[in-house]
């Protein structure tokens, strides 16, 4: 009988036991709530005048079995025809890695962690490219996500694009955090 209770009490204690903390993203630079992008991380070029930095993300929460991580940031607002706009793809983020520093993102990715990799994206180029919706448009969103992923790198072709990218950060995701800051001129 003893040893009934004696399992009966574990059994419990494992079923009230603190769940796992959920897999979150952070950034110092993205006022929470989807709050206005600071101009240091708005682009440079096409009539906007930002530095055109990567925010500083962090994240904490990844799931058991997490392999490595990758971050998309995507413009679902930008007027393409229904695409949106790719602003930032890394992928092969190592497994320990639990944020990036501002201004991370420059073409060449000199401040990644070692073996992180870009693709180019609808500017044309790896690297971050920050927001620069047409003048008058109403406020975009854009979307950071970062992804846990089960591999440790992607199969992707040299020149993959960020839609090919983004498949295959998707099809090896064990989960996803997010958060989205808005900007407009």
């Amino acid at each position: 009988m003893a040893l009934k209770h004696l399992l009966a009490s574990a059994l419990l204690l494992a079923a009230t036991a603190a769940p796992a903390a959920a897999f979150e993203l952070r950034s110092p630079d993205i006022p929470p709530g989807g709050g206005t992008i600071d101009e240091t991380s708005v682009y440079d070029g096409f009539g906007c005048k930002g530095g055109n930095l990567s925010p500083a993300l962090t994240w904490r929460g990844a799931p058991p079995g997490t392999r490595s991580f990758a971050i998309l940031v995507h413009d679902p607002d930008a007027p393409t025809g229904g695409a949106g706009f790719w602003h930032w793809v890394v992928y092969d983020i190592p497994a320990f890695v639990t944020g990036l520093p501002q201004g991370a993102g420059t073409q060449y990715g000199a401040a990644l962690p070692k073996g992180a990799k870009q693709v180019a994206t609808d500017f044309g180029t790896p690297g971050y490219g920050g927001p620069c919706p047409p003048k008058g448009d109403k406020p975009h969103h854009y979307n950071f996500t970062v992804y846990a992923l089960k591999v440790e790198k992607l199969d992707l072709p040299p020149k993959a694009t960020a839609s090919v990218a983004g498949f295959m950060i998707n099809a090896n995701a064990l989960a996803k955090a997010s958060l989205t800051g808005t900007y407009g001129r």
